[in-house]
This record gives C-alpha cells, structure tokens and sequence, in this order.
C-alpha cells in the first residue's frame, strides 16, 4: 500500500447516535487505496463524557475544526464526508471556515438551511434522543441491506444524541459555503428524486438548489451505506478526494 501524502486528509463524521466506530470498515477501504483517513466522534456522542448532554452544535463544529486543524487544512483543505445527521455541524464548518474545505460529500444527507434546527419543538426538559426501536426508524429512514448483526451493533453501540444539539437553530450567512464542491451521495432516495424535490422547491432541498458546485452518485442501499456498502461508498468518498474541482 502506497499513501498519498500529497492528497487531502479525509474526514469522516457520522450522524445521529453514532460514533468514529461507525466509519470502521470505509476506513480500512480507504487505507488500503492509500487514502488518509480521519473518523471522529463528535461532542456529546462519547458515552464516556459525563458532560455529554451539554453538548451543542458549536461543541461539535468546534471539534471538526480541531480536525481539520490538526490535518493541516490551513495548506492542504481537508475533504469532509458526513452522514445523516452530521450535516449541521458540517453545515456550521462550511460556512465559517469554507477556505479549509476542499470538497464535501454528504451522505444520505446534504446541506441544512440557514436557521433551521433537526428538532425545533423537542421540549427543554428533554435530555437526549435515544435511538428509536427498529420499527420506527426503519419508516424514518431505509435499514435496507444492514443484517441483524448491523443491527446488534448499531443498537449496542448507539449513544443518545444531545438534546441541545438536536434544538439548536443553524445560523449561516456566508455564502462562500454554496461554492465549496459537493458530492451528494444518493442511497435511500436517488439523485432523479432529489432532483424533483429542488426544482419543486422542497424546502428539505433548498440548499441543494443554491450550491455553485455539485455531482450527485447513486449508491442505492440504506440509510447506513458505511455498513451496507462499505466499499462501494469507499470508493466514492476516495474518488471525490482526488477529483480536479
């Protein structure tokens, strides 16, 4: 194997009630093609930190730019790739350190817009978002191809995410985050149905509608394509960190 030092360091950020284990087979695929890789846990999912309900996005954007930091993203910006949930942490990075960001690919997921929160109305009292039984998140989002061992694990290892994390609004407002280059990963819906959402003005989609720079990939499978096509989706995330912009 032959590391590419000259190429950007990835980073890996996953979604609602996961932790760097999550990215653990995508990131032996990318070892193995020479790829540098980084998988994080992101504020409030370390179920060691007796803090952790505290957690907030700007705890969790501070911690990306911590990576990004220490990848050395101030010469060589950095490629982020974040699943699901993760795209308001990612979103908070991308407008206030957009220079850093050589290309991010949203998986299964993609830009939040200004000022909007994953749970505006969840009540104050609320401490934290466990992981929901099986039946009701599969109507959520598509458990297609994970097997039962998967799923031992995701409901082993799940961390419940944050109440302030899940209620705080994203406040953006600089428009250089719409011209870093995107990939759209499309698995539990495909990039033809993302498609007909933005032009119909599906405000789920708005951001997608004003990015400057953006390829879409289907990757059909499930909402969890780490686990389900662990190396279809490692060889994606390796071609958009090589990819000319």
């Amino acid at each position: 194997m032959t590391t590419h030092t000259n190429e950007p360091t990835i980073i890996l950020i996953p979604g609602h009630w996961l932790g760097a284990w999550a990215w653990d087979e995508v990131a032996e695929y990318l070892t193995a093609a020479g790829r540098q890789a980084v998988a994080l846990t992101l504020p409030g999912l370390d179920e060691g930190d007796p803090e952790r309900m505290l957690r907030t996005l700007d705890d969790q954007a501070a911690a990306i730019k911590q990576a990004m930091d220490d990848a050395g993203a101030s010469t060589r910006p950095v490629v982020i790739a974040a699943h699901s949930g993760a795209n308001a942490p990612v979103s908070l990075v991308l407008d206030r350190y957009p220079e850093l960001v050589k290309r991010v690919v949203w998986i299964d997921s993609g830009p939040v817009s200004p000022g909007s929160a994953f749970a505006p109305d969840l009540p104050a009292e609320v401490a934290e978002l466990p992981l929901p039984a099986f039946d009701a998140l599969g109507q959520q989002s598509s458990l297609d191809g994970l097997s039962n061992q998967d799923l031992e694990r995701l409901r082993a290892r799940a961390v419940p995410e944050p109440g302030p994390v899940l209620r705080q609004p994203v406040e953006l407002g600089n428009e250089a985050r719409l011209r870093v280059p995107t990939t759209l990963v499309c698995c539990s819906i495909t990039s033809a149905q993302i498609l007909e959402l933005v032009d119909a003005g599906h405000p789920m989609f708005a951001e997608v509608a004003n990015l400057e720079n953006r390829e879409f990939v289907d990757l059909p499978t499930g909402h969890w394509p780490m686990w389900s096509r662990a190396e279809g989706l490692a060889g994606v995330i390796s071609g958009a960190a090589i990819a000319n912009d």
